[in-house]
């Protein structure tokens, strides 16, 4: 509801009254809406399926902007779900906007991050993500989601086009299937007594080891010594339950079992109570309408027959996107994947993980490019010099080392007050920081190895010139290589080796951010001249307006612009702006 104001066409179900009024005189869409019919129908396949859609030059009116739209049938939308119309929002959703993409319909952006250091592009994949703001939605811009939704049901209602209501899709889930590897279903059947569960002593029910596949039956029928049983209840001859259990149902509480894999006496024990509910939950989104499901419905059961005590198995959930190429998902049937074993050959696998993890967020499509591999290639080669080049200086300074030597670590209180030791420290911190929380809060890596790549661009403009200069230099690189060690873990790996540390990267400490070293003696002040950036200026904190105004004035890169000329006003805002206007 939040991207309303962001819709561009209306879809609508095959079987929808439209489609058939549509259909009435025009062969090509009865012929399409045929084709629809045959199509697969269940959820994973929608989201993998190519798009396929037909204009029927009917229009529908916007409830707000009264804009007309025109309607298509598509076969990704359901006649179930809903009413079988959907307004598509292309630039905030995937299946719309690889629709929009494929038949050249519009896309408008009305959600925009919250963060500022998170661009987007419509035009490369759809932006999904629930924590923006609405942008090119008057009188909405500017409200949250939740704000949002709310602000716009309201104006719906008020017009009568619309009211808030709940939608619910459950199914029955059919758990068993006709195949060997699934788990045993602890039942038989006795033809005096009917179905009886396995007797509790007899669990578990262990399926045989070699079992005849023939290709018409479950293999289970032909092993006489597991089918075969004697009815606990009557004595006389019985058969057991040869369906297994789906394997959607063992997995959907195999979380709370990995807590307790050893107890051998029962499903669960309070262990698995320590441990869950799961702190993330990552999964595609063939996982977020099934898996998610079905362990929400077995952990209630669970939670009812008192195995465990929470309402809910996990806490967190992160949807990752799909991997395109040439704009649709990758798939052999349409002949656009790419053989990793190549690129690792080439590359190595870290450089496959790092463009993977630093071209797209992890929950919007990723579209692949050769170009962006060599990139990733690159910057490692820039990270493998920069350690190198650190280290060979730190052998020449030190002709008696055979090898790497880490230095100490470097404090705030010993880098005295040179502002570009100041500079490169606190640099080095802030990338910690952001790369913390990028990490470990919002899981956005792509802004987390920005903030690496910064960091290094910067280290490479950092002079070294005194002991204290190679120590920091140390730092740094030690910070770099640790933050990047779970994306790329084996170049990280010899690297740390190289910057002289015994213990491996994997068993060291994420590093820890030094709060003195955040402390800004300094302000980077932005100055214009009618509103054109001309000078950046260092300016202790808390510079008084009238003393930052001076100090801009007389700066040689400002005086360029204003000498001989009319100086009509000067905008100052403190620690941040100077804007100086000028006459011509």
């Amino acid at each position: 509801m939040d991207t309303l104001l962001g819709a561009t066409y209306l879809a609508i179900a095959a079987e929808h009254w439209l489609a058939q009024l549509a259909a009435e005189n025009n062969p090509a869409i009865q012929d399409f809406i045929k084709l629809c019919k045959t199509a697969k129908t269940a959820e994973a396949d929608l989201a993998t399926m190519p798009k396929l859609g037909l204009d029927t030059g009917l229009k529908a009116i916007h409830p707000l902007t009264n804009a007309e739209l025109p309607i298509w049938i598509a076969n990704y939308v359901l006649i179930e779900y809903g009413d079988g119309a959907v307004m598509a929002v292309p630039a905030h959703d995937e299946r719309d906007w690889e629709f929009a993409q494929k038949y050249h319909l519009p896309c408008k952006q009305v959600i925009k991050p919250k963060d500022l250091n998170t661009s987007i592009d419509i035009q490369q994949a759809a932006y999904c993500a629930k924590d923006g703001v609405l942008i090119n939605s008057a009188p909405y811009d500017g409200l949250d989601f939740n704000a949002a939704c709310t602000a716009i049901i309201a104006d719906l209602q008020k017009l009568g086009m619309g009211e808030a209501t709940i939608t619910y899709r459950l199914r029955d889930w059919g758990i068993s299937r006709q195949r060997y590897w699934g788990a045993p279903i602890p039942m038989l059947y006795c033809q005096h007594c009917g179905n009886l569960p396995v007797p509790e002593q007899s669990l578990p029910v262990v399926l045989p080891d070699v079992a005849e596949f023939t290709g018409h039956s479950s293999p289970l029928k032909t092993s006489a010594a597991f089918y075969n049983i004697t009815c606990p209840q009557c004595g006389e001859a019985a058969q057991r339950e040869t369906d297994t259990f789906d394997t959607f149902f063992e997995s959907s509480w195999y979380y709370a079992r990995f807590a307790c894999p050893d107890q051998t006496r029962a499903m669960l024990d309070s262990r698995a109570n320590y441990w869950a509910p799961v702190d993330q939950y990552i999964g595609g989104i063939e996982h977020a309408i099934l898996h998610l499901l079905y362990s929400r419905f077995v952990h209630k059961a669970m939670r009812d027959l008192g195995l465990v005590a929470g309402d809910e198995p996990f806490r967190n959930l992160l949807t990752q996107g799909m991997v395109l190429k040439d704009g649709y998902k990758m798939s052999k049937s349409k002949g656009n994947t790419v053989d990793p074993q190549d690129l690792i050959e080439k590359y190595g696998a870290d450089t496959i993980r790092l463009f993977v993890m630093f071209t797209s967020p992890p929950d919007q499509s990723l579209e692949w490019l050769d170009a962006g591999v060599e990139g990733s290639y690159r910057f490692l080669k820039r990270l493998w010099a920069a350690v190198q080049q650190h280290v060979t200086a730190q052998v020449a300074e030190n002709p008696g080392m055979t090898g790497s030597t880490s230095t100490a670590s470097v404090h705030s209180t010993s880098v005295g007050t040179d502002p570009a030791q100041t500079a490169m420290r606190r640099k080095i911190h802030e990338t910690i920081a952001k790369v913390s929380d990028d990490m470990g809060r919002r899981h956005t890596f792509n802004t987390a190895i920005a903030a690496v790549m910064e960091l290094i661009n910067s280290l490479n403009k950092f002079s070294v010139t005194s002991s204290v200069d190679h120590q920091i230099r140390q730092e740094a690189l030690d910070a770099a290589v640790l933050l990047l060690s779970p994306i790329v873990p084996h170049i990280t790996h010899c690297l740390w080796q190289h910057l002289g540390h015994e213990t491996a990267i994997i068993d060291t400490a994420w590093p820890q951010i030094d709060t003195q070293a955040l402390v800004r003696e300094y302000n980077n002040v932005v100055v214009q001249v009618n509103g054109k950036v001309r000078a950046n200026i260092d300016v202790p904190i808390n510079t008084s307006p009238s003393e930052l105004e001076q100090t801009a004035l007389e700066h040689p890169n400002i005086q360029k612009y204003t000498q001989d000329k009319e100086l009509k006003k000067v905008i100052v805002i403190p620690n941040k702006l100077v804007n100086i206007v000028i006459g011509a």
